[in-house]
């Protein structure tokens, strides 16, 4: 006897993202550990020198965690009111603060000594960093300026006074001592010279700045505000490169990664997008639970530090790769033998005979029973799942020419349930074809009959669904006219240009099932 033939179900691949050795490399982070902290976290920093330790900034303290037991190993908690913007040395031996105190702190690392406290702001100081030649501190305040500061005498060098806005953010050049860039509310990023105590010149963001930072040769710097980041040329007066428009919120951190060749920008929408530098195209995207505030990255990209908004800090550190350990030898029972058994001369191997389980629809139809075929099909789970069975079944009997027998005799419950999925489905281009088919056999069926009120119902929103869809196949035709003629005008035969154009031509026979379908349903 011939195995009976399983009913034919087209398999349609889902498109999903492209694996690509980005995806792979930072996919090999670990899952995060989230600490609680009291308050927004203002601002991490990683210290440049082994262990790679990094500083958290947040309410009155700044606190300083090891990366690899995720740890608080020490506390700077010198201050009364919030604390803003802590930043290693690129030694790693000491700490600078800014906070709502008005001034600049700076402490020992390893002992958590304050040495100096530099004075003369009168507002919040958002951000301060070390210069490149280590003895002096610039420091971006909310009163509207910058100011440099010499550390072994604890005095002011220069003030810059020429924001009209609070200046939160603030980058020192990584090839200069003397350069200095700002970000201000007032939407405007500045370069200063401290040789020439003066502005060398402006650009307009656009928005408020919100940060602001220098690629590794100096010539390059980045600035970010509301929901885009901007690339500029420093050495050709602020001439701007490019723009970068990949998030929905304010972008409010940004930092580099796997040797500066990787820009990490975090925003409100709660995603950190990787960039490559060559080409300023995402690579890859991190999610957090909450809105990004302050970002960081140690080298070689071991471990990646986001702060955010609810007072979560979320270290992810990358993960060892361990080789799978051999697996131990299963022992041979008399009656089975494991994978991988390799039978002597002496041994009778008996194979195992594993019978095919049939699915329900298809035991209904080898037994001709089309209607509880249907039933089986419209089941939720079905056809939530797995719609591409359902149009299959009804392949198979329009191919039978038993549609009519399975859709005649049926209760309001399971009509509705057929209905609906016309409703849910009948637009998709891959079931198009055959889901009118069925309805307008539905159709034919109960013409004439008495039907429930929802049933009524339903059979409206079902002619709106068709209606909507021959609006859109119009617009579509109009649109392919319009390609048309600009491809007319501009001469160009290219195969490309045919491909698309008959891609669009082949709407027109849907477009007539469902003009067609809408005149029986009326």
């Amino acid at each position: 006897m011939a195995a009976f033939k399983k009913t034919n179900v087209k398999i349609y691949t889902k498109t999903g993202p492209n694996i690509t050795p980005d995806t792979l490399y930072w996919k090999k982070l670990g899952v995060p550990a989230l600490v609680k902290e009291f308050g927004p976290i203002d601002y991490i920093d990683f210290s440049p020198v082994e262990p790679h330790y990094f500083a958290v900034t947040c309410s009155v303290r700044v606190q300083i965690y090891n990366p690899i037991t995720k740890v608080v190993q020490k506390n700077l908690n010198r201050f009364r009111e919030n604390a803003y913007g802590g930043n290693f040395r690129s030694d790693g031996s000491l700490i600078c603060v800014g906070g709502e105190e008005c001034q600049i702190k700076l402490f020992d690392a390893n002992s958590k000594s304050l040495l100096r406290v530099f004075k003369g702001h009168s507002s919040a100081v958002h951000r301060c960093f070390f210069t490149l030649d280590k003895t002096h501190i610039a420091s971006f305040s909310d009163d509207k300026s910058v100011c440099l500061w010499d550390i072994p005498s604890e005095s002011k060098v220069t003030s810059f006074c020429e924001h009209l806005d609070y200046v939160r953010s603030g980058a020192i050049s990584p090839v200069s001592a003397d350069i200095i860039l700002s970000g201000g509310y007032d939407n405007t990023v500045r370069m200063y010279d401290t040789r020439i105590n003066a502005s060398v010149f402006n650009i307009d963001h656009g928005a408020p700045v919100e940060s602001v930072l220098f690629l590794p040769t100096g010539g390059v710097f980045l600035s970010a505000g509301g929901t885009e980041i901007r690339v500029w040329d420093a050495f050709a007066g602020g001439r701007l490169l490019a723009k970068l428009c990949q998030h929905h919120k304010t972008v409010t951190c940004l930092c580099l990664g796997s040797g500066n060749k990787r820009l990490l920008s975090g925003s409100l929408d709660r995603h950190v997008k990787i960039y490559d530098i060559s080409s300023y195209q995402v690579v890859h995207t991190l999610d957090f639970p909450s809105a990004v505030l302050s970002l960081d990255v140690s080298a070689s990209d071991e471990t990646v530090v986001a702060g955010m908004v609810d007072g979560l800090v979320s270290i992810s550190r990358r993960e060892e790769e361990t080789r799978p350990t051999k697996q131990e030898r299963k022992k041979v029972s008399y009656r089975y033998a494991p994978d991988g058994f390799q039978a002597t001369s002496v041994d009778l191997v008996v194979p195992e005979e594993k019978m095919e389980v049939m699915s329900k629809h298809d035991t209904c139809l080898r037994k001709f029973q089309y209607s509880k075929a249907v039933d089986c099909v419209i089941m939720p789970y079905v056809t939530n799942n797995k719609p591409a069975v359902t149009v299959g079944v009804f392949q198979e009997l329009i191919r039978r020419k038993g549609l009519k027998a399975a859709l005649a005799g049926r209760e309001a419950k399971s009509l509705s349930a057929i209905l609906r999925f016309l409703i849910r489905y009948i637009g998709d281009y891959r079931f198009t074809r055959t889901l009118i088919d069925v309805a307008n056999m539905l159709l034919d069926t109960y013409e004439g009959t008495d039907l429930s009120m929802d049933i009524s119902v339903m059979l409206q929103r079902l002619a709106e669904r068709l209606r909507e869809e021959e609006q859109l196949t119009e617009e579509l035709l109009a649109l392919q006219g319009a390609l048309q003629l600009l491809l007319s005008g501009a001469s160009v035969g290219d195969s490309d240009n045919v491909g698309s154009v008959t891609s669009v031509t082949n709407i027109q026979p849907s477009q007539t099932a469902q003009s067609n379908f809408i005149v029986n349903l009326t």
